[in-house]
């Protein structure tokens, strides 16, 4: 059920967002992650803390790597052929989970969703990280949902103090890019299949 308060598709954006996460996206999400998923976003946090005005200039990609916390994205965006369209005028919102977001999905996951039979589910789940246009947490705190490159509205709320996208909780909020925004999330989004 959509409300006034959410965000609607505004532009298509690369529906074939990731569709073709190769080797690289596999070989990064299978290797193990030391540390606690806590210390982990602690550590993300502050990375894109400490980026959040130095890459104001940089487009999402440029950020993403910067900031070092992202390898599987950034290698989901590589071998996808996907580095000019994130680099492109947008804007974009992506909610960006982490390498141990990533990490934490049950194991074999990512490799069965690179086999070329399960391509169009690869596709819905990582198109549903991205919002098209510019959305702030200003914007984020005051809406209750927002529709997806992916098609499907992604549930959006303030619980204990934390904001909430589906069932990721936001680490870290408006890291600004040239072309976008992106919020830092602990756990990888699925869709409803």
């Amino acid at each position: 059920m959509k409300s006034n308060k959410s965000i609607t598709v505004a532009a298509a954006f690369a529906a074939a967002l990731f569709l073709t996460a190769g080797p690289a996206l596999a070989s990064s999400c299978g290797s193990s992650h030391a540390g606690s998923d806590k210390a982990s976003m602690k550590n993300a946090s502050a990375e894109m803390s400490a980026a959040k005005h130095e890459h104001a200039e940089k487009d999402i990609v440029q950020t993403a790597i910067g900031a070092g916390s992202f390898e599987t994205l950034v290698a989901a965006v590589q071998a996808a052929g996907l580095v000019e369209t994130l680099q492109g005028e947008g804007p974009f919102t992506v909610f960006a989970p982490t390498d141990e977001a990533f990490a934490k999905l049950p194991k074999g996951t990512v490799e069965d969703l690179l086999k070329p039979e399960n391509k169009e589910k690869l596709v819905a789940i990582l198109t549903y990280h991205v919002v098209p246009g510019k959305v702030t947490s200003n914007e984020v705190v005051k809406v209750d949902a927002a529709e997806t490159v992916q098609g499907q509205t992604l549930p959006v709320m303030v619980k204990d103090g934390a904001v909430r996208v589906g069932n990721a909780t936001v680490a870290k909020a408006d890291v600004m890019a040239s072309n976008g925004v992106i919020h830092v999330i602990d756990t990888v989004l699925l869709p409803k299949m």
